[in-house]
């Protein structure tokens, strides 16, 4: 049976992506073959594993990461950061190739598009996760996303399963449909509506079609987030829409889905069903778009307030 956090600080085990965020701000995007000036440029602590693992520390979960970085000032940077955030990073690879690093265009609407280098991440294996296993065994949940390799987030779910500990998988980035065979170790599954699509095979539909196809397919509970239209919550029970929560302004949108998943963990960590955590985590996601940046948005315990 799943384990349930009773009282008392609870264990997030994370396994997903750290990368530097290199942040253009512009007044617009680019056209293909066009050149935008008047950018203003800025870098950061990036990757959706280590964005999620900060979040949930700060929400007060004791946490561990599974990332890889290289050998290389970047990955020195993070180490630091994560000590600071109090969060373990012991299992982390240190690689001789280069720590991830993504290029952020955001513009005046706080609007993002991203691209990726993975460097380090690429050279994360399944003996990794193996390595991992206690760590995924002491948890109350675990949280996946897929800036590593696929075998490899494939692998510490199955673990979890073996383990009896519920997952979580944040579809992103979102390559194409799933192996039929990783469905039956997710718990919870986070896709936006983009992410949806393309675990679909891209043909479209309305987001309630979608969270629903999704949760016949996976067996799991789908937490569908919708942006400024809140989200869906997709389960055996049917479905509930979550109200969206108005940020006092919308400044930068890219680490929004990192703190809604990294509070929907602690939540359902800390035993709230998913409509209450799916609530509290569109608390998370609000606060995080109204501040420049991925770490400075993430929220903590003071911010959000109780669980619903």
């Amino acid at each position: 049976m799943p384990k349930v956090a009773q009282g008392g600080e609870i264990s997030v085990a994370v396994a997903g992506g750290y990368g530097v965020g290199l942040t253009m701000q512009l007044p617009r995007f680019p056209q293909p073959g066009e050149t935008v000036t008047d950018g203003v440029l800025s870098s950061g602590h990036g990757g959706k594993g280590s964005n999620q693992a900060v979040g949930a520390a700060r929400l007060g979960a004791d946490v561990s990461l599974l990332t890889a970085v290289g050998e290389d000032a970047a990955g020195a940077d993070a180490v630091a950061m994560w000590a600071e955030e109090g969060v373990d990073a012991d299992a982390a690879l240190r690689s001789p190739a280069a720590t991830m690093t993504g290029f952020i265009l955001l513009d005046a609407a706080g609007e993002n598009s991203i691209a990726i280098a993975p460097g380090a991440l690429d050279l994360l294996t399944v003996e990794h996760a193996e390595g991992f296993r206690s760590r995924i065994a002491a948890a109350d949940i675990v949280l996946v996303s897929l800036e590593i390799p696929l075998a490899v987030a494939a692998r510490v779910l199955e673990i979890a399963t073996e383990e009896g500990v519920p997952t979580i998988l944040n579809p992103a980035p979102a390559r194409g449909p799933l192996p039929a065979s990783v469905w039956r170790h997710i718990t919870y599954l986070t896709p936006n509506r983009s992410e949806a699509l393309t675990l679909l095979g891209g043909e479209e539909r309305m987001p309630a079609q979608l969270a629903d196809d999704l949760h016949r397919l996976s067996g799991s509970t789908v937490v569908m987030t919708l942006g400024g239209d809140g989200a869906i919550v997709a389960s055996p029970d049917g479905q509930v829409p979550i109200d969206p929560v108005p940020a006092s302004a919308v400044v930068d949108t890219t680490g929004a889905g990192d703190a809604f998943n990294a509070a929907l963990a602690v939540a359902l960590a800390e035993g709230a069903g998913p409509t209450a955590a799916a609530t509290w985590a569109a608390r998370a996601g609000s606060h995080a778009v109204a501040h420049p940046g991925v770490l400075p948005g993430l929220p903590t315990r003071t911010d959000l307030g109780e669980l619903p």
